[in-house]
């Protein structure tokens, strides 16, 4: 039995690990999206009204995931 990796595929593999992959590190935000961010955390905006932000802005969703994680 023999397993076979390119560099590519192993170099990949460990930055999806480490979460440095840039294919999957959110945008930066600009300051609007940023506030909304900070509202929503606090708990100042509800779900409802989120998911219709985040319809519009995937990256929302991933700097929430990002900063939840990060606490």
């Amino acid at each position: 039995m023999s397993i076979h990796f390119t560099v590519s595929e192993l170099t990949r593999n460990l930055f999806h690990s480490l979460g440095l992959d840039h294919e999957r590190a959110p945008r930066p935000l600009n300051p609007e999206q940023n506030l909304l961010l900070e509202c929503y955390l606090a708990g100042q905006i509800p779900e409802s009204a989120w998911s219709d932000y985040v319809f519009e802005t995937p990256d929302l969703a991933r700097h929430a995931k990002v900063r939840r994680l990060s606490h």
